[in-house]
Order: structure tokens, then sequence, then C-alpha cells
């Protein structure tokens, strides 16, 4: 390494703090403006080149730079999306915040040609701006240029796997090499589109089961994590919910009803349009077995579930399930334990003093 080179070197051994205060303003900023938009992105990461990294740079290409202000990419910090259209929401989240060295910046997207696969990300040199941040004593936090690489998870896939080569460009690849990695970049650039076009279409569905849902459409709309989760949140089950901690002056709490769907699944459902009977046929004597299992008892509170659960019973047992459907039921809301025979023997006994349901035992 030449005199120079060594000058630069030494320059970078002082001024290593001044790179670890703007490694730690811009990863928390990047964070920060990424969580105000509303986005989850795979990772922000930020990283300042090691001394025998910029070592090495300066033995090979030294002469270039006259000091550490012209080299940028000491630091370097990396968002990757989950997307790759995501990488221009983030771009503009970049432009938007930092100073851009744009003479410098490249979007390596279009610089392959069109029959050409590789690497694809876009690269921003950049500076703190004295808006986002400034102090009088450190001024170099404003001055020392930094890069910041957008890319896609699987175009990070590719970066990586290409990075550990060894390899700078293709002409320094083994002939019989440059087949197989075009290859593999060409599958991950089908399968980066392809994942964004699933995304779009779950998007979508998901669109069309909420007007449905809202609409009351019930039966066009399929059961199933979705469209339950969506049905959930028009609260289906309040009123019988309400009406049963009114009569027992009982407090409502909180609880998931999303494992319901398996049962749902289990006893044959297939649209949000069979919930919806149910609720319709059931809900009555949901209401009476409810009364029955609370009477006489000391309670202040109750799971928001109690009246879905109910509804379950009831509707078993209007099926015609009886004791064996009861059973079934309690071993999947609470898993298999002895206790839920006796549970469900119970249940089944005060059912059937109030005149709801079948005797039967037939299987689920």
């Amino acid at each position: 390494m030449d005199l120079h080179s060594e000058m630069i070197l030494d320059e970078y051994r002082e001024k290593r703090p001044t790179f670890e205060a703007i490694s730690k303003i811009v990863g928390e900023k990047l964070n920060a403006y990424v969580a105000q938009k509303g986005m989850m992105v795979n990772a922000i990461s930020t990283r300042i080149k090691t001394e025998k990294s910029l070592a090495g740079k300066l033995e090979r290409k030294g002469s270039k730079y006259r000091n550490l202000l012209d080299i940028t990419d000491i630091l370097g910090a990396r968002i990757v999306t989950y997307f790759n259209d995501e990488v221009d929401v983030v771009s503009d989240i970049v432009t938007q915040n930092f100073d851009i060295d744009w003479e410098n910046s490249v979007d390596k997207r279009k610089l392959l040609d069109p029959d050409r696969f590789g690497y694809l990300s876009l690269h921003y040199i950049c500076r703190i701006p004295e808006s986002m941040y400034h102090d009088p004593e450190r001024p170099e936090i404003n001055q020392f240029r930094f890069e910041i690489q957008l890319r896609s998870a699987l175009q990070d896939v590719w970066a990586t796997i290409f990075h550990d080569t060894g390899y700078k460009s293709d002409f320094d690849v083994p002939r019989e090499h440059v087949r197989s990695m075009n290859r593999l970049a060409g599958l991950l650039e089908v399968a980066d589109n392809e994942f964004k076009n699933i995304r779009d279409s779950l998007r979508t569905y998901r669109e069309k089961i909420h007007k449905a849902i809202f609409e009351k459409r019930y039966a066009e709309v399929q059961l199933d994590a979705d469209s339950f989760k969506c049905y959930l949140e028009t609260k289906p089950f309040d009123a019988l919910n309400q009406r049963i901690a009114e009569t027992h002056h009982l407090e409502i709490q909180e609880a998931s009803s999303t494992s319901y769907l398996f049962i749902f699944h289990k006893i044959g459902f297939k649209t949000i349009e069979d919930i919806n009977q149910m609720i319709q046929t059931c809900s009555e004597d949901a209401y009476r077995l409810a009364n029955a299992q609370f009477a006489g008892k000391d309670l202040d509170i109750m799971a928001s579930t109690v009246g879905l659960r109910n509804l379950c019973n009831v509707y078993l047992l209007h099926q015609g399930k009886g004791l064996e459907g009861l059973i079934w039921l309690q071993d999947v809301i609470y898993g298999k334990r002895p206790s839920n025979e006796e549970l469900a023997k119970r249940l089944f006994d005060k059912a059937s003093a109030i005149g709801i349901g079948s005797v039967s035992n037939q299987e689920v």
C-alpha cells in the first residue's frame, strides 16, 4: 500500500467513531420512517467497512480517492423488503428524508439487458441532512457520504450467493458456471414476481369477502381463515353473549374465537351462511342451556366464547349427535382430558332436562 493510501487508512481509524455515530442515526431513522409508513420489511441493517476490507480496497484503487470523504461505502445500510414492488415504496422514504448524491447513485435494476438476469438492487449514496440531525461539534456527521441499498428478500438471496462466490463480474466466472448462475437469477426473479402476484390476489380476495360479509351475502363466502376472521369482526355472537350476561349480571371478558374454525370444518360447515344459520336456529336453545349452566353459581365474569360454545353444543344436539358429540366437542375445545366426559354428561343432562336435542348417541 502506498503512502497516500496509508494516510487515508489512518484517517479512517481516527474517524471511525464518527461513522459509528452516523450508523446509529441512520439505523434509527430508517426504522422510524418505515414504521411511520406502516410497512413491514424483512430487515434493516447497517455495517461499517472493516479496516481489512478498506485496506484491500485502497490497495486495488487507492489512487482514485483524494481523502476519506471521497469513499462512499465506508458505511452501508440495507433495507430488505418482502416484495419487489415495495423497493420503490422504500425508495421514496429514502429520497424524501436524506440528501441524495444522484450522480453516484445507481438503480441496478435498470442496467441489465432485457435478456439478462443478475444482480437487482437500488443503491443510493446519501448524506444526513442537517434538518434530520445536526451537532455543531461534529459537522462531519453531515459531510460523510454513505450507501443505502434497497432490494427484495429474494434479490438479497441472489446478492448473497453471488457475493459468496468471490466473483465481481461474469468476466471473472468460469464459462461453465455463467449459465447456471444466470438460470438461478432468472428463477429468483420469476419467484419474486409470483410472490407479488399471490399477495395481490389475496388482497383482492380479502376485499371481495369483506364486501360480501358487510352486505350479508354469506352464502357466497367460503368458510376459511380469512373469511372467518372477517366475519368475527362483525361481532356475530355478541347479541347472545349480552343476553346471557345481562340475565346473570356478568361482565364479559374477551377471548379468541378463531379456534372454532376447526370445529366448524369438522362438523361440515362450508360457508359463512352455515354459521349464520346455526345462530338463527340455535340461539334460543343456546341461551336456555347457558342459563341452566349458570343457575345457582356465584360468578362475576364470563368469557366471550360462552355464546359460541353453547351454540355448538346445541347444534350437535339438534343434529342428533347426543352425548358422544358433546364429548367430542369438549375434547376439541379443552384438549383430551378425563374430565371432559363428565362435563359433557352434565351438559347432556341439563339439555335433556330442558328439552334440547335428541337422546341418540351418533358419532360426529
